[in-house]
């Protein structure tokens, strides 16, 4: 069985032992004669897997104590809403910065709700950098400060140097295409979030993490399934959550554990990303229009000036392997997607056939 190379933004790539792994239990869990798929969530054999999943969470990301972990359904779009119908209900006012395509589509959202000040924005820029941001235009009595950690259209992502300082107004991130990819340092947050189809699972689950005091202020009308209170207190279960996306959650939670943990993760990120980066700054035919400060691990964009070459490399790179290349519509041009389970010598062999591609093209 031949695999291909997919770097594909999501649903992407799943570790070999992971799908193995759920393979072998398919039709018999754990000698319960049934599948994960078949099982109630609320049996005493589904219990572990749920539970067990949001202890690995807890554990590998270093979750505190004081954050509760929500295993939800709607996908990442769905909080766009859900934030400020759960938070937006002090001042009324958020603000957020607009990096790119979903932080923009959230700051839409948030907008019919209340007041939802963009503070920044590198639109102008095509996105190819996170804005500049002065604290000077900083709403003091916000009731959040929303960001998109990692940009997964546009390849770039928040550092420490410019994540925003916010003081006593929380910051929320969507880390979607980033979560679990580095150590992350959740006490800087009043919440993230993320949809599991980039490193975590199968799409189907989105991962919340909030900071309980933040709990309990949702407006009347908040849906009771986008309302956090209740689904933390239900233990995620107010309804049937996404059994199997869970549990494929669970046995990549294993597979992080078993390579050393996030910082093994980071150092293997890098590496990858590293190796494709250090090719486009040197190519005479690629170029990689993200300022290199902002450069995200996950999504590597990158173009030719010529849009039917960029057709060209696009189909041969099917052709020997390398699917899922196209940038976004919005976009245009190539991404290489190197999440967690991108091997890297799936990386080094996607950069041995752009050289190739570039000495038959130049």
């Amino acid at each position: 069985m031949a695999r291909v190379y997919n770097f594909s933004a999501g649903p992407s790539m799943l570790p070999e032992s992971v799908l193995n792994r759920a393979a072998e239990e398919m039709l018999d869990y754990q000698g319960s004669g049934q599948s994960v798929m078949e099982m109630s969530h609320r049996s005493k054999v589904y219990e572990p897997i749920i539970f067990g999943a949001m202890d690995l969470f807890r554990e590998i990301l270093g979750v505190p104590d004081n954050y509760k972990i929500l295993f939800l359904q709607g996908g990442a779009s769905t909080q766009f809403a859900a934030i400020p119908l759960n938070f937006m209900n002090g001042s009324g006012k958020a603000d957020y910065i607009l990096s790119g395509q979903f932080s923009t589509k959230a700051w839409e959202e948030a907008r019919k709700y209340g007041v939802a000040n963009a503070v920044a924005s590198s639109k102008e820029d095509k996105y190819t950098h996170i804005p500049d941001h002065d604290p000077s235009m900083y709403t003091p009595d916000a009731d959040y400060f929303y960001i998109c950690y990692n940009n997964t259209i546009y390849g770039t992502r928040f550092t420490d140097a410019t994540l925003p300082k916010t003081g006593n107004v929380p910051l929320f991130a969507d880390v979607s295409s980033c979560f679990l990819s580095e150590p992350m340092d959740v006490s800087q947050y009043g919440l993230i979030y993320g949809g599991a189809q980039k490193n975590i699972a199968p799409a189907g689950l989105t991962v919340v993490i909030v900071r309980e005091d933040l709990l309990g202020k949702a407006r009347d009308i908040t849906p009771t399934m986008l309302n956090y209170a209740i689904m933390a207190e239900k233990d995620s279960m107010y309804n049937t959550p996404p059994c199997y996306s869970i549990y494929m959650c669970k046995l990549v939670l294993e597979w992080i554990k078993s390579i050393g943990g996030l910082e093994a993760m980071k150092l293997r990120n890098e590496k990858k990303a590293g190796l494709l980066y250090e090719y486009l700054d040197k190519s005479e035919l690629f170029i990689a229009p993200v300022l290199p400060r902002d450069r995200s691990m996950m999504n590597v964009v990158f173009k030719t000036a010529d849009e039917e070459l960029n057709k060209k490399f696009i189909a041969e790179a099917a052709a020997a392997g390398f699917v899922n290349l196209k940038g976004h519509r919005i976009a245009g041009g190539m991404r290489a997607s190197i999440y967690n389970a991108m091997p890297i010598e799936g990386v080094e062999k996607l950069v041995q056939f752009m050289e190739d591609f570039e000495k038959k093209n130049k």
